[in-house]
């Protein structure tokens, strides 16, 4: 998880270019925005394994949750938002929202309408996933064109049900060993 955070954090249009003399060489780094400019915002429960690594790269960086789940028992399976708690500051950020799994896009597109009502701009929002499907792609690109979408996967596409395939499963429930969770 780590390693797709720091390379969320090298497209950040923020990002500099430094030169660092080592005793090996010249070596053409990157500086990264200060923390005190960013805020991460996960998408819970399965975004706080995406956040947990967005904390330990960026120290001190401000901290957001959005709590939003499917209705499994509705027609399309649309999304709920439950709770919402962002900092108080966050209009004045770089947001990078983070969920490891983007399928319909619905959910993430409910909780970038979320920070937009909060007075932050698309171009301020980074959405970090670990896997994701064209639908989900092509949807959230619709709604929301400026956001910058950075993924690790893009599988085949959703099935009948509304989950990626191959996919991981719940997400979730494969990080936190919960019940449901399936080693496959």
């Amino acid at each position: 998880m780590s390693i797709l955070v720091e390379e969320g954090l090298a497209y950040l249009p923020e990002v500099s270019a430094r030169r660092v003399r080592t005793p090996c060489g010249v070596y053409d780094g990157l500086v990264l925005p200060s923390a005190q400019s960013l805020a991460a915002v996960s998408i819970m429960r399965s975004g706080d394994c995406l956040l947990e690594a967005v904390r330990r790269t960026v120290p001190g960086v401000a901290v957001g949750k959005v709590l939003i789940q499917r209705d499994e028992s509705a027609p399309g399976k649309e999304p709920r938002l439950i709770y919402v708690k962002l900092p108080a500051d966050i209009a004045e950020k770089r947001v990078l929202l983070v969920d490891p799994m983007l399928a319909t896009g619905q959910s993430a597109e409910m909780a970038i309408q979320e920070l937009k009502r909060r007075g932050i701009k698309e171009a301020q929002i980074t959405f970090i996933n670990v896997v994701c499907c064209p639908e989900g792609l092509a949807y959230l690109a619709k709604k929301h064109p400026e956001v910058l979408v950075i993924t690790a996967a893009i599988d085949d596409r959703l099935n009948e049900a509304l989950y990626i395939v191959p996919g991981l499963g719940d997400m979730g429930d494969r990080y936190y060993d919960t019940p449901g969770h399936t080693h496959t």
